[in-house]
């Protein structure tokens, strides 16, 4: 049977010292020496060496907050390809195009919005050629789920510890957790059972106090009245009596200060926290037309999904009328299972190509040929030559 105040060991698979008592005041403090009180401001920085040991299947698991370690998935979970089933190989797309009215509706909204363009031009304008440029946006989402671990700390008030004497650390993949909505990115934090320790605070030595920063435990600091020298107006100071220095108000003059890192209770209770991430990750491409239009404006509109494919695993889109949409969701399949299947469980994939309407309008109005673009489900218009602009003044 240990000594009181003598630390607790297990075999090397073990995580530190534990005790299921109630807390203790710091001189029966568990697990470490309790030393006098911090004689200067200077606090530990990092925990003593004892604090981690390594717990099976979580090697490597450091403490602090630089993102935890990676756990990548064991090779049963690692996704494979042929859950799924390969797109049809023949498919009856079906592309819209835009009417006569539509493109001159759009003009005359577009005029409306800009308080300096004139509606004449979109009322009166002949139309000399409506060119459409089906566009697609082909997008790849994978929805990953990855797993690290850390060490991390609370202030110990008396509850049970959960040690390895309970049982072993389940490994990190055996952990069940729920999964959120599919494409939705979430991140979840687990408490690893059995892997929780007992140790004496590092960052006040047990004491539960620190040494206040204010007055570096002097218990009194310098007059702000009379900075110190004990006279004000060539009179004895009022606030200090004479003597200069007043207590300090951030300690209340005890010379020291609870310690936050455990709540003044001297004792810490590390266990190791399994995060749990889920992530949406997106391959997307729009086909380029050569159409002269910025593409980048495409990402403000939306378009008409006309191929949806979601599995386990997709396979890549083939024999679609735009070969490069063909070439982007190979590369895309290829990609994705390169860069997450390794380190992170693959739960899903969809695949979708959009059609982006795009339509270049050439017209006439008084005499000269002037262009716009009608893109988007919201019919949205991008144009550089507008025809008729007036002059605004804000008075």
């Amino acid at each position: 049977m240990a000594a009181e105040g003598q630390a607790i060991r297990g075999p090397r698979e073990s995580y530190g010292a534990i005790d299921q008592m109630p807390y203790a005041p710091p001189e029966g403090s568990f697990g470490a020496v309790v030393p006098d009180h911090t004689p200067s401001g200077e606090e530990p920085s990092a925990p003593p060496a004892y604090a981690i040991d390594d717990v099976s299947g979580y090697e490597g698991t450091a403490l602090g907050d630089d993102g935890g370690k990676d756990l990548p998935p064991p090779s049963n979970l690692v996704t494979d390809r042929g859950g799924g089933q390969h797109p049809p190989a023949q498919t009856h797309w079906n592309i819209p195009s835009i009417s006569e009215d539509e493109a001159k509706e759009a003009l005359m909204q577009y005029a409306a919005r800009n308080c300096c363009y004139s509606s004449a031009p979109a009322k009166e304008m002949v139309f000399r050629n409506l060119q459409p440029f089906n566009t697609y946006r082909y997008r790849l989402e994978t929805f990953t789920e990855s797993r690290s671990s850390e060490w991390k700390t609370s202030p110990y008030k008396g509850e049970l510890v959960d040690s390895f004497l309970l049982g072993p650390a389940p490994l990190p993949w055996n952990i069940q957790v729920e999964v959120p909505t599919m494409f939705t990115d979430n991140i979840t934090k687990v408490k690893v059972p059995h892997t929780s320790s007992l140790q004496g605070c590092h960052n006040c030595r047990s004491s539960g106090t620190i040494c206040c920063t204010n007055c570096h435990g002097r218990r009194k600091v310098q007059c702000w009245i009379c900075h110190g020298s004990g006279n004000r107006l060539n009179d004895r100071c009022t606030h200090c009596n004479g003597s200069g220095q007043s207590g300090c108000n951030s300690c209340s003059g005890s010379g020291h200060k609870t310690c936050m890192k455990c709540a003044g209770r001297g004792q810490l209770l590390y266990y190791i926290e399994l995060q749990v991430k889920w992530k949406n990750n997106i391959f997307e491409y729009v086909a380029d037309q050569r159409s002269g239009f910025p593409a980048n404006l495409f990402k403000k509109v939306t378009g008409q999904k006309i191929f949806v494919d979601e599995q386990s695993m997709v396979y890549p889109v083939v024999n679609f009328p735009e070969p490069s949409i063909s070439q982007a969701s190979q590369n895309a399949v290829v990609q994705h299972h390169t860069q997450f299947a390794s380190v992170s469980r693959l739960l899903r994939q969809r695949q979708t190509i959009e059609l982006i309407p795009l339509t270049k309008v050439e017209y006439e109005w008084q005499g000269k040929l002037y262009s716009y673009y009608v893109y988007g489900d919201e019919n949205r218009v991008y144009t550089e030559n507008y025809p008729k602009k007036c002059c605004c003044s804000i008075m």
